[in-house]
C-alpha cells in the first residue's frame, strides 16, 4: 500500500508540537532517573513498563494483536534496529555531554530528508524543506555555543550519537514504508517486547549498579519516561507518520533541545539566556516554512522513490 505524505494540518501539527515538547522533556526526566538506576537498567525498565501500558490499552480497547502474514519478518527487522539504535544510544550518551548528544540527535531531519527522497514516494526533497530545516538547525547550532563555550573538544560518544541519528532514520524511512499494513501499536509494542530481555542482559552485564537510590523523584521520572513518552508518545507518533509526510513531521523534531532546556531551567535551575531565545525564534521560522505550502520543485530530481 502506498504510503500517505499528506501536508500536516494546523490540528495536527499543533499536536506534533506538543508531542516534541513532552519529547523533550523525556530528556530531563532521564537524567533525573539516572541519579537512582543504572544506564541500561533504566532503559530495561522503562521499556518493560511501557510494553505492559501499551498491551493493556489494546486489549481494554479490543484492539487485535494478530499480525498478517509475512508481517513477523518486518517485526523482526524492527526489533533488530530497535535494539542497536537504542544499545548505541545508551551507550554513546554515557560517553559525551547531554547538549552534544542533543545536538548530534538533530541530525535526524537531514537524514530523514535525503532517506525519504529516494524511498518514500511522494516525499520529495524540496528548496522549502531544505531551507526551513536550515533555518531550524542553525536554532541548534547557537544552542551548542551557548552550553558548550569552552567545553567544545570532540567526545568518543560524539560520533556513537551520530550513528544512532543515521539508523533512528532509516528506521523512521522504513517503517514509514510499511505502516499502512499495520496497527500502529504494532510497530511500537512488538520491536519493545523483543528488545527488553536484551537490555536487561545490558543492565546485567555492564551497569555497575541496577539500582541504588530509588525515592519518589526516580520512581515519578520512571513513569513519565514509561508512560506518557514511551506509551502514549510512541504510538501518537506512529498515528501521525502514518498519515503525514515523514520529512514534515520530523521537521518538528527541532522543538525537542528546546523543549528539554526549557524544563532544564524550570526543574533543574539550568540558566535560559538570549541565545536560547533566538534559536526558539530560528526553530519555529524553520518550522513555518517547511509547513508553507506553495507550489515547489525538488531541489534535484535524483529519481522516483522505490
Amino acid at each position: 500500500m502506498k504510503p500517505s505524505n499528506n501536508e500536516l494540518s494546523f490540528s495536527a501539527a499543533l499536536f506534533t508540537v506538543f508531542l516534541c515538547i513532552i519529547f523533550g522533556a523525556n530528556y530531563v526526566a532521564v537524567k533525573i532517573g539516572l541519579a537512582g538506576m543504572g544506564v541500561f537498567t533504566s532503559a530495561a525498565l522503562r521499556f518493560t513498563i511501557a510494553a505492559s501500558a501499551i498491551a493493556l490499552w489494546a486489549k481494554l480497547t479490543g484492539r487485535s494483536f494478530l499480525l498478517k502474514k509475512g508481517q513477523a519478518h518486518q517485526i523482526s527487522i524492527l526489533t533488530i534496529i530497535f535494539t542497536v539504535q537504542l544499545s548505541l544510544f545508551y551507550f554513546g550518551i554515557s560517553r559525551t555531554s547531554a547538549t552534544h548528544a542533543t545536538l548530534i540527535s538533530n541530525f535526524l531531519p537531514f537524514f530523514i530528508l535525503f532517506l525519504a527522497h529516494f524511498f518514500i514516494p511522494g516525499d520529495r526533497i524540496t528548496l522549502r524543506k531544505t531551507a526551513g530545516i536550515l533555518l531550524g538547525f542553525s536554532g541548534i547550532v547557537l544552542i551548542f555555543l551557548e552550553k558548550e563555550q569552552g567545553a567544545s573538544e570532540f567526545k568518543t560518544g560524539d560520533i556513537i550519537i551520530l550513528t544512532v541519528s543515521f539508523i533512528w532514520a532509516c528506521n523512521t524511512v522504513y517503517v514509514k514504508r510499511i505502516i499502512n499494513d499495520f496497527h500502529s501499536f504494532h510497530l511500537v509494542l512488538y520491536p519493545i517486547i523483543f528488545s527488553v530481555p536484551f537490555l536487561f542482559i545490558e543492565a546485567f552485564l555492564w551497569d555497575e549498579k541496577m539500582l541504588f537510590n530509588l525515592n519518589f523523584m526516580i520512581l515519578a521520572s520512571l513513569f513519565y519516561q514509561s508512560i506518557v513518552t514511551a506509551s502514549f508518545g510512541f504510538v501518537a507518533w506512529n498515528n501521525l507518520l502514518k498519515n503525514y509526510g515523514a520529512t514534515a513531521l520530523h521537521s518538528f523534531i527541532f522543538i525537542i533541545p528546546i523543549s528539554g532546556v526549557f524544563f532544564g531551567g524550570l526543574l533543574l535551575y539550568e540558566p535560559i539566556t538570549y541565545q536560547i531565545i533566538s534559536a526558539l525564534i530560528l526553530i519555529a521560522s524553520g518550522i513555518l516554512v517547511v509547513q508553507l505550502k506553495p507550489a515547489v520543485t525538488p531541489v534535484f530530481p535524483l529519481g522516483r522513490g522505490l
